[in-house]
C-alpha cells in the first residue's frame, strides 16, 4: 500500500511537454483536464502548490517560433511574453471552478537566502490558509541558469519547493509513464520500475537521457530532484500527464508511475 491517499500538501511540478503541444501552443484539452482534476483535488480538502513550466514554450508559440532561440536575450523576452499568457491561461481556467490563484516566482539568489525562505513559507502559508492555489515557476527573466544551461531548473525548484513549504508528496508530471530500467525509446524491453527504496548510482545511471525538445529536462533533473525532496523526508512520484485523470487513481492508491520513498 503506497499510503498516497494519505497525503495532504502535495507539490505538483507540471513540465512544458505537459502543458503544451510540440508546436509550442497549449495543449488545450489536457491543460483543461489538468485543472478541472487539480480543482477536484484541492476541492477535497488537499492543499495543492503547482511548479509549472511552460513560459518559454507558450511564449514561442504566442510568437510563431518554430524553435527555440538561441541567444539568451531573445530566450528571456520569449519567457517574459510566455509567463503573461501561462497565468492568464491558469487564471481563466481555474475561475471557471471557483479557484483562485497566486503567482510567486524565484530565483535561485532567493532561495538561498534564510530570510527570503522564511518570507516565501509565509506567503506560502498565507495563501493556502486563504484557500488559494499558488503557481511556482522559476523568473526566467531574471535567473539565466536554466535558459543558458539547459538543466531542467524546475525539476530541482520543485524539490526545493517542496522542501521549503512542508509537502508531503512532491508529484512529478512529464511525458513518461515512470523509471524503467532502461531507455524504453531505444530498448522495448525495458520495464517501469514500481518503487525506488534509494537513489543508488545504478539508478541514476540508467537515468541519462534529455527530455523533450520543448522542456530542459530529462530523467536525470528528475532524480537530482528525487534526491532533494528524499533528503527532506518527502516522498516523490514520477508519472505522466498525458491523462490527468489517473490523478485520481494515484489518490486512491493505485500503483502508477515510480514512486522514490523517503
Amino acid at each position: 500500500m503506497r499510503n498516497i491517499s494519505q497525503k495532504k500538501r502535495i507539490v505538483i511540478k507540471l513540465g512544458s511537454s505537459t502543458l503544451a503541444h510540440k508546436t509550442g501552443k497549449i495543449n488545450i484539452r489536457r491543460m483543461t483536464n489538468l485543472v478541472r482534476v487539480i480543482s477536484d483535488l484541492h476541492n477535497s480538502g488537499r492543499e495543492i502548490i503547482i511548479v509549472s513550466s511552460g513560459s518559454v514554450a507558450l511564449g514561442m508559440g504566442k510568437l510563431g517560433l518554430s524553435s527555440k532561440p538561441k541567444d539568451t536575450p531573445t530566450k528571456q523576452a520569449v519567457a517574459a511574453v510566455g509567463q503573461c499568457e501561462l497565468m492568464h491561461i491558469y487564471d481563466d481556467m481555474f475561475e471557471k471552478y471557483s479557484v483562485k490563484v497566486a503567482q510567486i516566482l524565484l530565483t535561485k539568489t532567493i532561495i538561498s537566502n534564510p530570510n527570503h525562505c522564511d518570507n516565501f513559507r509565509n506567503t506560502v502559508e498565507k495563501l493556502i490558509s486563504m484557500g488559494i492555489i499558488p503557481i511556482i515557476n522559476e523568473n526566467d527573466t531574471i535567473a539565466i541558469d536554466e535558459l543558458e544551461l539547459e538543466i531542467g531548473e524546475n525539476d530541482s525548484l520543485s524539490a526545493i519547493v517542496a522542501d521549503l513549504s512542508g509537502a508531503d508528496l512532491l508529484l512529478i508530471l512529464s511525458d513518461i509513464d515512470a523509471l524503467y530500467d532502461g531507455d524504453p525509446r531505444t530498448n522495448p524491453n525495458a520495464k517501469p520500475i514500481s518503487v525506488v527504496e534509494k537513489i543508488t548510482p545504478d539508478i541514476e545511471r540508467i537515468a541519462g537521457g534529455a527530455g523533450s525538445s520543448l522542456g530542459t529536462g530529462g530523467m536525470s533533473t528528475k532524480i537530482n530532484a528525487g534526491k532533494i525532496a528524499l533528503s527532506a523526508g518527502i516522498d516523490m512520484i514520477i508519472m505522466n500527464g498525458k491523462n490527468p485523470d489517473l490523478l485520481y487513481d494515484l489518490f486512491e492508491d493505485k500503483e502508477l508511475g515510480t514512486l522514490f520513498k523517503a
